[in-house]
Formats: C-alpha cells, structure tokens, sequence
C-alpha cells in the first residue's frame, strides 16, 4: 500500500506539467459558510460497481490484454465507487460551487458534454472538446494529448484548472471536510473519515473506471457473428475494416481506439500544438490521441477542438479532407511514411452512409442509462 500511495502522489506531481495550463487559481473559493447543503440521494443497498465485468471478445483481446494487468492497482469497491460518484457530481468540487466534474461529463451524451469547448467555474472556456470518459482502463493515457496514465493520475486536473474548477487541494480537503456528508462516505470507502486529496482521486478514480460500455449492438452480435446487423450496417462493418481504408489501423482494439497520439492532418500547420510530455517539453507537434469510438454518435462535436457537428463530416474528413503536415501519421498517407502524401479514401456515398450506420452500432444505451452513473444529488 505505501508503495502504491506513493507512486500515485509521484504521479499527482507530475499532473501539474500539462499544456492547457494548470495554473493557481484566479479567484479565491466561496468561505466554507456558503457551502451549498444539498444532500446525494444514495440507494440503502449500494450499487454494484465491483462485480461487473468486460465480455470475453474485450477481455480476450490481444490489443488491450497488457493493461489488464495495471486494472486493479485501485480495485473498484461499491464503497469507493459511491464515494466517487458523489464527487463526481458534487459542484461544491469547483471554486465558486458552480461546477462539477458532471458539468463537462453528461451520462446521456457518453460523458462528453456537446459543445466544442466547455465554460468553468467563472465562464471561461476549456482549451480542448471534453472527452468522453468511458471505459477509462481500456485506455494507456488520458486526456487529449494523453498526458495522464490513467484515471486516479487524471482525476484532480480538472479540479486544480484556472478555468475548469478552480480549487486548490489543501481548500478543497478543508471544504470536504466541513460538509456533513461526506465522512462516512470516506470511512465507508476507506476506513476513517480523514478527507485527503489522495483519497479524493482514488474514489474518483474508482468510479471512472466503474463507467464501463460493453452492452452495444456490436457486442450483442459478436457472438452470432453480426447476424442482427442490417445490410447497410454489415457494410459499413466490413469498410470498417477493410485495411484499404486504415479505419482499423488507427481504431484496432474491441474498445475501437487507438493507444497513441498521432496526427491526423487537421491542419497543416498545427494550430494547437498537441502533446507535451511531463516535464513540459513539446512532444509531438500536433498530435492527438485516437478516440475510442464506442458511443461515438452521442460525442460530438467532433476532433480536439469540436470542428466537426456530424458523424458524417469526420467521414468526409477522412475521405478527402485530410491536409499535408510534416509528422501526418504513415498509416494516413499514400506512401506509408511519417508526412508523406495524404491518403484519400475513395468512399462511394453508400459506404459512408454505411461507415456511419456501423459506427452508431457502437452505442450503449444501457450505459446511458444505467442510474449507478446517474447524478445523486436534487436536480
């Protein structure tokens, strides 16, 4: 345990070297006496969170198998999960309790939010689209540029940003602190009621990860080899991963992402510059992580800063759209070299309308809708 405390406090360090700027706060937080007093509604027997599983085709899949092996280095409990879920809705998080982590994650829209940059705790707009936050331990790397490992790492960025949520952490573990809900939330989750930041990203964390979508049409028909597809759906499978289109080269796990960043020609000339790694040195210029797709229909706008509205403009993108940069991806160009010629897609309109159909095919409306992920508190 005191190995994992400290690798994750190694970790939370290292969080605070990011792009989009994590900088102290520009406004003081709300005195403690304005906390505002709504309580979670909580089932008497708490969800399931820790019993729930991935199916054998997304287990067994040999793209994704190394990270099962860093899953339970912050095991989901029912416990630590309720915690989590708590936090993840509680505004009181934000400076001015004006914000959640919800307010930029919305379980009907896969928890993306559907807006191209997302307002924080005084207005201003986040720097990037909010990412959905789904099947958070099938990813290596989070965020846009893929500067977090993984949930826990992730969680407490947007709670410390200047324009998201605004909070310092010793604030932030005072304010909890003075709020009657939550110490026997944290002695449920964790064995005493000592509020630290450590703790906070651990149940967040837990819950994040808990969020997992695994209920799709593409799943249910794994097992009967696709049988309850239609014939544009079919089709549009088969585009899918056909290998003269790459669409597989990028997005090649049963979580139907990529486990890199990689630039996509955008831009010629990258606008934002992409990743940068934990020192704050630029990585890669204009390099972005490949979304996993699941889910993909209830996410956009679409790319890192929301330029696209439709399923069907990203297709168009893809097909035609894609421009000349220096370090374009070598599975996206003619040649297959690192920014080479551009590869055109030669889609006929039936095949991106199907391309489109079999992505939707990717949508988990049980996960949508299931209440373990839903808001506790009054609306």
């Amino acid at each position: 345990m005191r190995i994992l405390i400290s690798l994750i406090l190694v970790l939370l360090v290292l969080g605070s070297c990011r792009k989009d700027p994590m900088i102290e706060p520009l406004v003081e937080p709300e005195p403690v006496d304005t906390i505002d007093t709504y309580f979670p509604t909580l089932p008497d027997n708490l969800f399931d969170y820790e019993n729930e599983e991935y199916p054998p085709h997304i287990l067994n899949d040999p793209n994704l198998a190394h990270l099962f092996d860093l899953i339970d280095k912050n095991a989901i409990t029912n416990e630590g999960a309720t915690l989590g879920r708590v936090l993840f809705y509680d505004k009181n998080l934000s400076a001015n309790n004006t914000i959640s982590c919800a307010s930029c994650h919305h379980q009907d829209k896969a928890f993306a939010d559907g807006l191209a940059f997302s307002p924080g705790f005084e207005g201003g707009l986040t720097g990037r689209n909010s990412m959905p936050i789904i099947n958070a331990s099938l990813n290596n790397s989070l965020f846009w540029d893929g500067r977090a490992s993984n949930a826990v790492h992730q969680s407490l960025m947007p709670i410390q940003d200047a324009v998201e949520m605004g909070m310092e952490l010793p604030l932030l573990e005072n304010k909890l602190s003075q709020i009657d809900y939550y110490k026997p939330l944290f002695e449920a989750a964790f064995g005493d009621t000592t509020i630290s930041s450590l703790k906070i990203s651990l149940a967040l964390g837990q819950f994040v990860s808990s969020i997992k979508s695994y209920r799709s049409k593409y799943d249910q028909g794994v097992p009967t080899n696709f049988s309850n597809f239609t014939a544009e759906e079919q089709l549009g499978k088969d585009v899918f991963f056909n290998g003269e289109f790459t669409c597989f080269q990028c997005h090649f796990s049963e979580n139907f992402g990529g486990l890199t960043t990689d630039v996509t020609g955008l831009d010629s000339i990258s606008i934002d510059m992409g990743v940068y790694n934990v020192t704050g040195d630029l990585a890669d210029v204009g390099a972005f992580r490949s979304v996993p797709l699941r889910n993909i229909e209830l996410t956009g706008p679409y790319m890192h800063d929301g330029r696209f509205e439709t399923l069907e403009e990203v297709v168009d993108f893809y097909a035609t759209g894609k421009k000349q940069h220096a370090n374009l991806d070598f599975r996206l160009s003619s040649d297959y070299v690192t920014g080479g010629t551009p590869l055109f897609m030669d889609f006929t309109q039936e095949e991106r309308s199907a391309l489109v159909a079999f992505m939707k095919t990717l949508t988990d409306w049980e996960m949508v809708a299931d209440p373990k992920f839903s808001n506790p508190f009054p609306e």
